[in-house]
């Protein structure tokens, strides 16, 4: 959760620095709310990259989303579609990885309820973070370097899903493609890395 914070902010003064409007910053972070996506997305309409390629970074980025509607759906698989519906809106990696690993290991526990407070209090730390980055904007000292938890985040939720040989290699293919394929513009070297790295990991899951 304290990741969460300095990850939000960053969000948000970056979305100051490349010129988007405070409202429009607010919006995308409540409607599309995707830190990861969220960024990337900022940082190409900073570049002016065409927007065919905006969305099929934050499309790529995703990706990961439907994983985890798949893995974390036969526990809710007794809900109406109404609420199937409502509970798909906050999942974030943070929600998916702290309920997946409750429901493991506690049969008892509500589900729709410990759900909805994992990602709801996410939910709200996220955008009121975002909105003290976009209100803070340049004011914010760079000698802080909030910059860094956004990798912490995701490494704290990447290491405990590395749990078998394919999500090894995955790990692993995607972090040195990404690396190497840094220097491609508008940020490809992410989706390339994240591209390589399912496949790499279908591929081992395949053979093994």
């Amino acid at each position: 959760m304290l990741g969460i914070i300095p990850f939000g902010m960053v969000t948000g003064v970056a979305a100051v620095e490349v010129g988007i409007p405070a409202i429009h910053a607010i919006a995308m972070s409540v409607i599309v709310f995707a830190g990861a996506s969220q960024l990337a997305a900022t940082e190409l309409i900073g570049r002016d990259a065409p927007i065919a390629v905006i969305v099929l970074t934050v499309l790529v980025v995703n990706l990961r989303m439907m994983m985890y509607s798949a893995s974390i759906a036969p526990y809710f698989e007794r809900e109406s579609a109404r609420w199937k519906a409502a509970l798909a809106y906050p999942l974030t990696d943070q929600a998916y990885a702290v309920s997946l690993l409750k429901f493991r290991n506690d049969e008892h526990t509500s589900r729709r309820w410990y759900y909805l407070g994992v990602a709801l209090s996410l939910w709200t730390v996220w955008q009121l973070s975002t909105v003290a980055g976009i209100l803070l904007g340049a004011s914010i000292p760079a000698g802080w370097h909030l910059e860094f938890a956004v990798p912490l985040v995701f490494l704290a939720v990447l290491v405990p899903a590395v749990t078998d040989r394919p999500t090894l290699v995955a790990a692993i293919v995607g972090g040195i493609t990404a690396i190497a394929a840094n220097g491609l513009p508008f940020d490809l070297g992410l989706v390339v890395g994240a591209l390589f790295g399912i496949g790499a990991g279908l591929l081992t899951e395949e053979v093994a």
